[in-house]
């Protein structure tokens, strides 16, 4: 009730004169009533309440007036002689004096009482101002869009026409309108502008309570600002270097996994794109000719078809990629530098982009060897950040390894197949050189021992007997030959082709074999030479080691690769890795671009998978 007093704007003057008339009045009946139980020299304290009243609500003058009043009624009707007034005769004049001064305490009292509350109140209505000054400055995402509401807020709270908050300097050379600097520790922060016609009491609440409050504010909600800027600043970048690094990781996981250079060109051209925001990317090599080849090429928009991988274009001596075979440095170029088509000359042959203005280009160094470039094209005016060419050449890298991977590979490939070609070739001259030779002369042999034993006498047994003896062990020996020219290198299988020659090895082995053979006519043959000796090998071990019943082989050359699977019901266990036998016929398959792989858990038998190209062979 008090509070909504205070609020209250003080009644006009007259109605105070009608209140204090009233209130003597009542105050009067009051004492007349009181008069009887108690003594009329203490009745005077009644009308201190209405003294107390009007001073409250209409200030000082007003009160003193209303005490005045009350003595000199309070002295007329009770004050002995009675309806006289004699406060200019004998001691009765004492009562009244005091009465005055105790009037004139109390009145000066309820003034300042209403004067400290209306000032707290007025306290308390800056501080809720100020929290929700605070509130709104310190929430804000945006400092600058949240100033024009607090000044709003302010002058709704302090009744003012309008009020402006504003950062840095303002409000200089406006006669209607007055900066009050806003600081902290004499670094401007901004600047409060209000009318220029403010009362001094008005102005100077503003400079003592609001400014400085503000100013607090203000520094606060900067500094918070600040730190929220950095803090997204710090997120950008560590999410850019996640994006990178994991863009990296993919691209490393393609070199590891050893796919096709093609593919990881691909990979690495769209990775980069979206990594640096370009609108194109393209991988380069170049070529003996003074040409470059396009190894791959991104663009971030559906322009219709890129252009084709592998085509050539002549290097001119202003573009971008002359310019990092001349220095083998990254280099920048902007659409204003070189020739008047500056960057998007690098695309002229390719795509018809002319709204390419930059580009930035990193070198691919291949065994310290200049490979190729790696180039990004840009649209946009804005300069490209420093530090883009490192990460480019993160990427190039992964290019540089992946050329290295794939050229180390190719050398691998190319020496295991001379390896098994070398291999292959003196096995078959043996072959020819014990059937030819050896065999032959065996034979011529074993027919003259033959002659010799028939044309013996009858009489001379024991001879005829060693004749013949020498001659079963002379035809031993050859048979002997025979089997080993077949493991050197089957006869029938460059004569008859791969199917008679599985069907012999599956007569000869030692365990049941299930043979199912379905070909498309003949193969290359290195390609059956791989696939009769994955089988022989296979077939040696199960008998050597599988304690198998049963053995199943399926060989299907039919379409581009020939696929074998061997599979027996021995004990398993076979460890892949033991032996020279399965790592010759590994060396074998891997030479022909082929792969092999060996299942053999233990007590449920062993199988063995290979695929070999055709067109390898």
């Amino acid at each position: 009730m008090l509070l909504s007093l205070l609020r209250v704007t003080r009644p006009p003057l007259l109605v105070g004169v009608i209140v204090g008339v009233a209130c003597v009045t009542a105050e009067t009946f009051l004492t007349f009533l009181l008069e009887r139980v108690a003594p009329s020299n203490a009745l005077n304290v009644v009308y201190l309440v209405g003294v107390l009243v009007v001073s409250y609500l209409w200030g000082l003058p007003l009160g003193m007036l209303t005490a005045v009043a009350s003595g000199f009624v309070y002295d007329y009707f009770l004050v002995v002689p009675r309806h006289a007034v004699t406060v200019f005769s004998g001691w009765s004049w004492m009562p009244l004096l005091i009465f005055l001064v105790v009037g004139l305490l109390v009145s000066a009292a309820a003034a300042l009482m209403r004067t400290l509350l209306m000032e707290a109140e007025e306290r308390r209505g800056e501080a809720d101002l100020e929290a929700a000054t605070a509130r709104l400055l310190l929430r804000a995402e945006h400092l600058r869009a949240a100033l024009p509401v607090v000044a709003r807020r302010l002058a709704q709270g302090l009744g003012l026409p309008f009020l402006a908050v504003e950062l840095g300097a303002a409000g200089a050379g406006d006669p209607d309108k007055i900066a009050l600097p806003l600081s902290d520790d004499d670094v401007r922060l901004g600047t409060l502008v209000a009318p220029a016609d403010l009362p001094a009491p008005v102005l100077r609440r503003l400079r003592e309570r609001v400014v400085p409050s503000l100013e607090a504010v203000l520094a606060a909600a900067c500094d918070r600002e600040a730190i929220g800027n950095a803090l997204a600043a710090s997120r950008d970048e560590l999410e850019r270097v996640a994006d990178e690094q994991a863009a990296l990781r993919r691209v490393a996981t393609l070199v590891a996994r050893g796919v096709r250079p093609a593919e990881i060109f691909g990979a690495v051209a769209r990775e980069m794109g979206l990594i640096v925001n370009a609108d194109h990317t393209a991988v380069e090599r170049y070529e003996p000719d003074r040409t470059v080849a396009l190894m791959s090429f991104w663009s971030a928009s559906d322009g219709g078809p890129g252009p084709p991988i592998g085509s050539h274009r002549p290097l001119r001596g202003d573009s971008l990629s002359a310019l990092i075979l001349r220095t083998g440095q990254p280099a920048r170029m902007a659409a204003a530098e070189g020739t008047a088509e500056g960057a998007a000359g690098e695309l002229d042959t390719w795509v018809r982009d002319d709204k390419v203005v930059s580009a930035i280009a990193s070198p691919i160094v291949v065994e310290a060897r200049l490979w190729g470039v790696m180039i990004a094209f840009f649209r946009g005016l804005d300069p490209q950040p420093e530090g883009i060419e490192e990460r480019i050449r993160d990427f190039t890298e992964l290019v540089a390894t992946a050329v290295s991977n794939a050229q180390a590979r190719d050398e691998l490939a190319a020496s295991r197949a001379r390896v098994v070609a070398a291999s292959d070739e003196t096995r078959h001259r043996i072959e020819r050189d014990l059937h030819d030779g050896a065999q032959q002369r065996l034979v011529s042999l074993g027919l003259q021992l033959r002659m010799a034993e028939s044309a013996v006498p009858p009489e001379l047994p024991k001879l005829r007997e060693q004749l013949s003896r020498t001659a079963e062990g002379l035809t031993q020996v050859l048979e002997d030959l025979r089997e080993l020219s077949r493991g050197i290198h089957p006869a029938i299988l460059s004569k008859g082709g791969l199917a008679p020659a599985l069907k012999m090895l599956a007569r000869r082995s030692s365990v049941p074999v299930d043979l199912r053979v379905r070909l498309d006519g003949r193969l290359p043959e290195r390609v059956e030479v791989a696939v009769y000796y994955i089988v022989s090998e296979s077939l040696t071990n199960v008998a050597k080691h599988a304690h198998a019943s049963l053995v199943c082989v399926e060989v299907d050359a039919v379409g581009e690769a020939a696929r074998v699977a061997i599979r027996d019901d021995g004990k398993g266990g076979a460890d892949p890795r033991g032996g020279s036998g399965l790592i010759g016929l590994l060396d074998r398959v891997q030479a022909l671009g082929g792969t092999i792989e060996v299942t053999s858990p233990a007590g449920q038998g062993t199988t063995l998978t290979a695929v070999i190209p055709v067109s390898s062979g």
